[in-house]
């Protein structure tokens, strides 16, 4: 038997290999910013509830139910402005600040290590748009640079829309989100992991020549208007090859401003907690002396009524035995 009749008789294997996913980058982080990570893990969402979901599908309902925005903070919950140095940007509110259930269910659903199988089966998912644009997510943050764009291609002028910011007015549709996903850096107040740049400038070869061949396939469109572009950087217009360095200019800065200052807020988060026990406990014998302040001034407050009513019987009960009659008959 010949090598090449022996590859052909023997049994197949590439179907459960190419059902497996890897995962690139930082395993243990999924990629995200330290911060963002930081506050999932310790969410009560993400440790109670989220924590009783065991399968693929719960998660999946859990995210039909729950998402209603792509942000990674809740609206309102990170306040920063006017803070600088340390707390500029990066810290917020109690280090970052409410951490939004789009994030939470996204790192669920790495802690599950979807297959290529669930993974597609959330971009091609009829129910939700949310369902579709944490799957497209799930790519950005855990697969290589270079295998981006296979899997983006196929819904590069897809229509349906979405609306990523929290709070609403920022429709968008996927297809924009996704070449947004290639192009950006920025999400939001958060990043997403560094594509190198030969290969960006590849996806930017790639994606201007899908863009010219979909120009070329169909008839201008008949509409007015230039489309809705949400904030964060998402817009439904091309895109400018030429802001790419400065892009990556700001990423850089701003990785080691985000990532440079966690370390220290890993370091200093005992001592903070130490001080944060302190003060609820000074706070807690705060609230023990007033509490026994006000049973002490309770107590007092009684016993002088108290000794009114008994003062105010005693008189009624003198007067009674010295009553104008008594006193005529003595």
């Amino acid at each position: 038997m010949t090598d090449e009749e022996y590859n052909q008789q023997k049994p197949a294997k590439t179907s459960k290999q190419h059902n497996v996913l890897p995962i690139w980058g930082n395993e243990q982080t999924m990629n995200l910013n330290p911060l963002i990570l930081a506050n999932i893990q310790g969410s009560s969402y993400f440790k109670v509830h989220l924590f009783k979901l065991k399968t693929y599908h719960e998660v999946v309902d859990e995210i039909y139910y729950q998402v209603k925005h792509l942000e990674p903070w809740e609206r309102g919950s990170r306040k920063t402005a006017g803070q600088t140095g340390m707390c500029g940007g990066v810290r917020g509110v109690g280090a970052g600040g409410i951490v939004s259930t789009a994030f939470c269910l996204l790192y669920k659903l790495y802690t599950l290590r979807l297959t290529r199988k669930q993974v597609n089966g959330l971009l091609q998912h009829t129910d939700s748009p949310y369902i579709r644009a944490l799957g497209f997510m799930y790519i950005r943050y855990t697969q290589p640079p270079a295998d981006l764009f296979d899997w983006y291609c196929e819904y590069l002028e897809d229509d349906e829309e979405v609306d990523p910011r929290a709070g609403g007015g920022g429709t968008t549709t996927i297809g924009t989100l996704v070449r947004q996903m290639l192009i950006k850096l920025d999400w939001f107040s958060t990043l997403f992991p560094r594509i190198p740049v030969p290969i960006q400038k590849q996806i930017e070869q790639r994606l201007a020549e899908h863009t010219r061949q979909t120009a070329a396939s169909k008839p201008p469109p008949n509409f007015r208007g230039g489309g809705g572009g949400g904030s964060g950087g998402l817009s439904s217009g091309g895109y400018n090859p030429g802001r790419m360095d400065t892009d990556r200019r700001e990423h850089d800065d701003r990785d080691r401003r985000d990532y440079g200052e966690v370390d220290r807020y890993s370091k200093d988060k005992s001592k903070r907690d130490d001080r944060e026990r302190d003060r609820e406990r000074d706070r807690d014998r705060d609230r023990d002396r007033e509490r026994d302040r006000r049973e002490r001034d309770r107590d007092r407050d009684r016993d002088r009524e108290r000794r009114d009513r008994y003062r105010d019987r005693s008189r009624s009960k003198e007067r009674h035995r010295r009553s104008p009659k008594d006193r005529r008959y003595r």
